[in-house]
């Protein structure tokens, strides 16, 4: 199966992840950059959990905890508990990720990089995750190779180029241009930018 690699906007979004452990921790490190509220729900939770900004409820889940759910982690040690969240999810129509079952994942999480305003996700479809980690290295390794600014940049200039550039294929080439000019660490400026659309009108 292949998986289509939607990029969604999580922040205030209410993420229910059952469990405490080491496991909902990593789920919750991955999930934290991004700003959803996330209520945690287990009987024991971790120290390491205690430091993220979430709300903690210490009891065995409830299947009213679904309710208001944007979407769920199931990430207890009780295979019975698992599949049991699985099947509410799936009734309400709330997507699910059950760590470590496939079969019971309505999304999965991809090996991801974040840097310098750039997210990347990765997967295999769960066919190798060392291969994913492999090709996480490889994409943190280029992004740290390359200005820091690149991204803020283009994003800063881009509304001035749009609106002083009719031609789609000038627009093209002056975005070019720029983001080269940025990959090698030039200097960008208003003054720059009129220059790279004078010389390529």
């Amino acid at each position: 199966m292949a998986y289509f690699p939607f990029y969604i906007d999580i922040e205030n979004k209410n993420i229910l992840v059952v469990g405490g452990g080491t496991v909902a921790l990593r789920k919750i490190e991955k999930l934290s950059p991004f700003k959803p509220s996330i209520t945690v729900v287990s009987p024991k939770i971790c120290e390491e959990i205690l430091k993220f900004n979430v709300k903690v409820v210490e009891r065995e889940f409830d299947d009213n905890d679904l309710n208001g759910a944007f979407c769920v982690i199931s990430a207890t040690d009780n295979e019975q508990v698992n599949s049991h969240i699985f099947e509410l999810c799936k009734e309400k129509n709330i997507l699910v990720n059950t760590v470590d079952d496939k079969e019971k994942c309505g999304f999965i999480f991809p090996a991801l990089v974040q840097k310098n305003s750039v997210t990347v996700g990765i997967t295999t479809s769960g066919k190798s995750p060392i291969y994913a980690k492999y090709l996480k290295e490889q994409f943190l390794n280029m992004l740290e190779n390359t200005n820091s600014d690149t991204a803020e940049t283009l994003w800063q200039y881009r509304e001035y180029i749009k609106e002083n550039t009719a031609d789609e294929e000038l627009r093209k080439k002056v975005f070019s241009a720029l983001m080269s000019m940025c990959l090698c660490g030039e200097s960008i400026d208003t003054d720059v930018v009129n220059k790279i659309i004078k010389e390529n009108s």
